[in-house]
């Protein structure tokens, strides 16, 4: 049978197609690493929101106790309000400072480089190491600044954000900084051609470029402030009074200082439920799922 037979060339290229083409089993060990170590305790926790349960003997049904305890909880509107709010300023706090110095970092010079280097250590380490670092640094006696900032409500809530972001700014800078080096060049060098300053570049081309990017870090960023706990535990232990007592720290005091691990397990799956809510809408809202291409619409 000759070589130039299309029945052959469609079999070869078939045959090329499935060599190039990673086999279903190497997705296995990350499917089964999700499966344990998300799916399940998800799944756990939800049963056990609807069962009594001190951490010890068999947990006992109690149907749809431990959510009505949780819609009637005076403590629910205060740390969800609190929680909300420690989102949305984190959110802006972050996404500014990331996205510029993402941009900034973009740059081929080689100082720049080194300072991303640089910068990206925070990132490294561990949140109870930082929260710790700017505890001491915090202490109203042998601080670096005068006065109780953690005994008021404003500083301890700013002090949450700023420990927060003094983090993850790294990360996501790094992810806007990978964003801005895909801009193709040629953008820019049009936008010169017709007149347009670095600020118009920034603006018309630089931000509509990087929707995606910013989509894909409000994401990372709202899941990871709905679930701020280390940074309140050790600054603020929920205070002053509970004016910091946000979600996770709440689902905290009902395991670990009530053993009330149903009513906990209520709290977490209610945050999975509205972590999850809010991700989907910011997908939708932004457009992100209908894209096929950081440069679709150019």
């Amino acid at each position: 049978m000759s070589a130039s037979n299309p029945a052959v060339r469609r079999g070869r290229a078939a045959k090329g197609a499935r060599t190039g083409r990673p086999h279903t089993a190497w997705v296995l060990p990350g499917v089964l690493f999700f499966t344990f170590f998300a799916v399940a305790p998800m799944a756990l926790a939800f049963y056990l929101s609807f069962t009594k349960w001190n951490g010890l003997g068999d947990p006992q049904p109690v149907g749809l106790a431990n959510w009505q305890k949780l819609i009637h909880d005076p403590r629910l509107t205060q740390s969800l309000t609190v929680t909300v709010l420690l989102t949305v300023v984190s959110w802006a706090f972050q996404t500014v400072l990331s996205l510029l110095l993402g941009v900034w970092a973009a740059g081929r010079q080689r100082n720049r480089a080194i300072l991303s280097a640089i910068f990206f250590v925070p990132f490294l380490l561990s949140s109870t190491a930082i929260s710790l670092l700017f505890y001491a640094l915090l202490d109203p006696n042998f601080g670096i600044i005068h006065g109780d900032t953690l005994g008021t409500t404003s500083g301890a809530f700013l002090a949450i954000v700023f420990v927060g972001g003094w983090q993850f700014i790294p990360f996501h800078t790094l992810i806007y900084q990978g964003g801005a080096r895909q801009i193709p060049e040629v953008l820019y060098q049009a936008a010169a051609m017709d007149g347009a300053g670095r600020y118009r570049q920034f603006f018309s081309i630089t931000l509509p470029q990087l929707r995606n990017t910013a989509t894909t870090s409000s994401v990372l960023m709202i899941v990871g402030s709905l679930t701020y706990f280390e940074t309140v535990l050790i600054l603020t232990q929920g205070g002053p009074g509970t004016d910091t007592a946000i979600l996770p720290y709440l689902m905290y005091e009902a395991g670990f200082k009530s053993y009330d691990f149903g009513y906990a397990s209520a709290v977490a799956s209610f945050l999975v439920v509205a972590a999850t809510a809010l991700s989907l809408l910011l997908v939708r809202l932004s457009g992100f799922g209908a894209m096929r291409s950081t440069r679709e619409g150019m």
